[in-house]
């Protein structure tokens, strides 16, 4: 039996929910547009440069559990992994570039959300890892690919819930 049919179920639940997450932002974005446009400071564009991050991550993986159901070599695998992961990558490294020295207030506690880029980077990096390792043809990285996953989807779910509440925040000062 091929070891990666025993990751099927995991990664059509991982992809049911990245895609359905997808849907929900869409869903509360266009509830919110006009709300959204009324502010045009760093703050709001923060906001909005994070919702469309959180959409790319999502997107992402939905894409690593199409790579993974679909029947293909290894290697091909580790390949589509390690690029979707390098793609994925650079949304972090674009909103540290455009607001780390700008006076956003973003999260609980304000400022800027450094603890919400390094997790981010570290699950792409994850990926990055697993995709070597299965383009090397060790299984192994299956668990790193699913890791890198798991972690995307409950960052970016509780990056939605952080940039709502900001905005409600933002809205009674």
């Amino acid at each position: 039996m091929n070891h990666l049919e025993m990751w099927h179920d995991v990664f059509v639940v991982i992809g049911t929910s990245a895609g359905a997450l997808v849907g929900l932002l869409f869903i509360v974005m266009s509830i919110h547009l006009d709300k959204i446009t009324e502010r045009a400071d760093d703050n709001m564009r923060a906001t909005i440069d994070g919702a469309r991050f959180n959409t790319i991550h999502l997107l992402t993986v939905l894409a690593e559990s199409a790579v993974i159901l679909t029947p293909q070599p290894l290697i091909f695998i580790g390949l589509e992994l390690i690029a979707l992961n390098v793609f994925g990558l650079r949304g972090p490294f674009t909103f540290t570039k455009k607001y780390l020295h700008r006076h956003i207030n973003l999260g609980q506690n304000g400022g800027f959300p450094t603890g919400l880029i390094a997790t981010i980077i570290c699950a792409y990096l994850l990926g990055i890892a697993g995709g070597v390792a299965l383009l090397r043809l060790f299984e192994w990285g299956m668990y790193l690919v699913t890791a890198s996953c798991v972690i995307k989807i409950v960052r970016s779910v509780l990056t939605a819930w952080m940039l709502m509440f900001a905005k409600a925040i933002w809205r009674e000062s």
